[in-house]
């Protein structure tokens, strides 16, 4: 199979999206003029984790027989899904369209012990996992919209691509975008953004650090959040918590 690379971006720029958080990332990124980066559907299977890293994208499709014959025993250098994992380096994120079906797991306990193995960050699937009763215990991150019983290619659909542009909970992913999940949800940063987001939510972050400090010491809501509010007495006070802290 001929699959494309993805372009990692470095570690460093990872890391500082990763203590952003995906709701200020995706309120920022709205500004920068993508209106809904939130892949809906999936949710955290992870509670407290947070992963952020570069996508692997895998493209699932309805099945029709004389496209792809079901067989669990099938030549595993002809399963995509397998390739995905292959494809893997550590600290990717694996990003899955499996089209919202309930009915199929993508992957099992066994690949995804060998995508942990690997160093892999999480996986986003639109769609569902099996064998999680014991996957559950893996300490990659999981962003599921379901479990299920059965096997990837049992019922109604088949993996079909690596690495190309794919729909994943309503939102485009291409491969090698970055995606950023915690208990909030996933979103996608379009890599091209991925710097200016950082430079941007990393001022972001540290305002509301100091306007969550006041409101929990009983500062007023309207002197203190949102930003665009702050009296020049505000700024002021911020700016002398900043140099402090």
């Amino acid at each position: 199979m001929n699959i494309k690379n993805i372009n990692r971006p470095s570690k460093e720029l990872i890391e500082k999206l990763k203590k952003i958080g995906s709701a200020t990332a995706s309120a920022e990124l709205h500004k920068l003029g993508i209106k809904d980066p939130f892949i809906q559907g999936p949710i955290s299977y992870s509670p407290g984790k947070v992963i952020a890293g570069p996508a692997i994208t895998l493209q699932f499709l309805p099945i029709r027989e004389d496209i792809y014959l079901d067989d669990q025993e099938m030549d595993p250098e002809l399963q995509y899904h397998r390739h995905a994992l292959f494809n893997a380096q550590k600290g990717d994120i694996v990003v899955v369209d499996a089209r919202g079906d309930l009915r199929s797991g993508v992957f099992g306990e066994m690949m995804l012990t060998y995508f942990q193995g690997k160093g892999g960050e999480g996986i986003i699937i639109d769609g569902a996992i099996r064998d999680y009763t014991h996957a559950k215990d893996l300490s990659i991150g999981m962003w599921l919209k379901g479990v299920t019983p059965n096997y990837h290619t049992q019922v109604s659909i088949f993996p079909n691509a690596v690495n190309i542009p794919i729909s994943c909970g309503g939102v485009l992913v291409n491969p090698g975008d970055i995606i950023l999940a915690d208990d909030d949800g996933a979103i996608v940063v379009p890599i091209t953004l991925a710097e200016k987001l950082s430079q941007i939510a990393s001022g972001h972050t540290k305002w509301e650090l100091f306007a969550r400090e006041k409101l929990s010491k009983g500062g007023d809501l309207r002197n203190f959040y949102p930003r665009e509010t702050w009296s020049k007495e505000t700024e002021n006070e911020y700016e002398i918590w900043s140099t402090k802290n």
